[in-house]
Order: structure tokens, then C-alpha cells, then sequence
């Protein structure tokens, strides 16, 4: 183990699409029931695809990897869909538009589409619609947020995140990250006009669902402070959010550590499971 743990860091950090193909090539599949390209609205980035445990009613995740709102691919986390899978929970893994096809906030309607879908369809494949679970990494974790903390984008879908949110985990998420220093940000989030609309902090409030914000003190992407903020904003008012920063973890370890290859990094599977089979608290 101590021979082939920096080969697969080194493999990680260096070439992330090999590393993600030998995340996928090793993950769980064991009494899990894999239902792909499954249609959530219109076009090719509105599909997901599913991870099912073998148990009915089981809880459900809905698990919006990153890509800085401009790239990712569902088909590249398969070892994040089984790993909560191989735990009990029905997860569903979906597309969502980006840029330049879109800008803020299409992407977050397109989550809030993919919500709606699970809460709708989910018991169909072995869910429990009254126990959905929100996890994001990265800028998926913004989605995740705002989702959660503005009740504009579910409102729009029908649902509300108080009554149909059981709890919202994120890793490495930017929930406080102005200024934009980057001319695509700067795109992608123009159209919001007032770029405070777009942060998930303006947003906390004390009704809010339990808020897990996992991070990794040697992310230079984004940085912990992030976390920090919005955990004191919530807990300020008395809300509920569980703050944890992990020593010697970076910005695509925290989601590589959710395979069990990569699980000695920190122990992220584990406390996500621990926060959604307690209820969120």
C-alpha cells in the first residue's frame, strides 16, 4: 500500500482523465443496478444516469460533480455513483448545460430539473422521494448551495428545499468567491447583473436544510476560506452547518478520496454517509 499510494496521487493530480477512467475501472458493482442515459428534459446534457442499491426505499443522492461551469461529464463518475451506492443510497448522477453553450443561471435550472425528475420518478427505481440528498463537488457545490439556500430555482420546479431537501453536502465548493479574476467567470456569471445573486452565502438563512461543507487545506482552486465563511454566516443565525477541513487534501482529492482507491487521503465516504444516515445533523 505504501508503494502504489503515491502512484496513484501522482496519477491523479497529473492526468485527470486517466485517473478518473482507473477511479471508474475499480469502482463497486456488486449488487448495483446501473441504469444510464436516462432523459431529465431536452438535449444531450439533460440525462443522468443512476446507481441503484440493492434495497428498496432506499435514500437518495443527487451528485453534481464540477468543471468551473464550463466542462464535466456524468460518464466520469461512475466511482462516485457506486461508492454511495455500495453504502445504501440510490444516487443519481446528472448532465447539466454549460458554458458557452449557457451562462449562469441555466446550469442551476437544469439541477433544479434533474431534482425534480428524481423527486418525481425516483421510487420507480428503488428511492425514497422523501429522503434526497444534495452533494456537489467543486462548482457543482455552488449549484448544490444555491439550490438549497435560494428557493427560487426548486420554487421554480415546484418543490421546496425546507420540505423536499433532507440535507446538502459539499466539497471544495465556492460559496463566497468574489471577486471574479477570470475573463470566463466573468461570462458566465455577467448575466446575473448584481454578482451577489450569484453567491450561495448571500443566501444562508437559519430554516435552511443541515449543510455538511467538507474541504482540504492545500486547495489553492478553492480556497477553504469558502467553507469557513458560510459555515459561520448559517451557524451566525442559528442555522445548521457542520464544518470540516481535512490536512494535506486538495481540490481533486477530496472527490478522489470518495473511491475506496483513494479513501486513505481522508475519510470523506465515510463522514457524508455518517451526516445523511443521522438525518443531516
Amino acid at each position: 500500500m505504501r508503494l502504489i499510494r503515491p502512484v496513484l496521487m501522482l496519477t491523479w493530480l497529473l492526468s485527470g482523465c486517466s485517473a478518473t477512467g482507473l477511479l471508474n475501472a475499480m469502482a463497486p458493482s456488486h449488487a448495483i443496478t446501473v441504469t444510464s442515459d436516462v432523459a431529465y428534459g431536452e438535449g444531450p446534457r439533460r440525462k443522468l444516469d443512476l446507481y441503484a442499491p440493492p434495497q428498496a426505499r432506499a435514500p437518495v443522492v443527487v451528485f453534481l460533480y464540477g468543471g468551473s461551469w464550463k466542462s464535466g461529464d456524468r460518464s466520469s463518475y461512475r466511482f462516485a455513483g457506486s461508492a454511495f451506492a455500495d453504502r445504501g443510497f440510490l444516487t443519481v448522477v446528472p448532465d447539466y448545460r454549460v458554458y458557452p453553450e449557457v451562462r449562469y443561471p441555466d446550469f442551476i435550472d437544469d439541477a433544479a430539473a434533474a431534482v425534480a425528475w428524481t423527486k418525481t420518478h425516483i421510487a420507480a427505481y428503488g428511492g425514497d422521494p422523501d429522503r434526497v440528498f444534495l452533494i456537489g463537488h467543486s462548482a457543482g457545490a455552488q449549484i448544490a448551495a444555491m439550490l438549497t439556500l435560494d428557493k427560487t430555482f426548486l420554487g421554480r420546479v415546484g418543490l421546496d428545499p425546507d420540505r423536499d431537501i433532507a440535507g446538502m453536502i459539499g466539497l471544495a465548493g465556492p460559496y463566497d468567491f468574489l471577486p471574479l479574476n477570470d475573463p470566463d467567470l466573468d461570462a458566465i456569471f455577467a448575466p446575473a447583473g448584481d454578482l451577489r445573486t450569484t453567491q450561495p452565502i448571500t443566501y444562508a438563512r437559519a430554516g435552511a436544510p443541515p449543510l455538511l461543507l467538507l474541504t482540504g487545506d492545500t486547495d489553492t482552486t478553492v480556497y477553504p476560506r469558502n467553507s469557513r465563511a458560510l459555515a459561520d454566516r448559517i451557524n451566525g443565525l442559528r442555522g445548521r452547518a457542520t464544518l470540516k477541513t481535512y490536512g494535506s487534501v486538495g481540490h481533486l482529492s477530496i472527490v478522489g478520496a470518495l473511491s475506496g482507491l483513494l479513501s486513505w487521503k481522508a475519510p470523506i465516504l465515510d463522514d457524508c454517509v455518517a451526516f445523511m444516515r443521522s438525518g443531516g445533523v
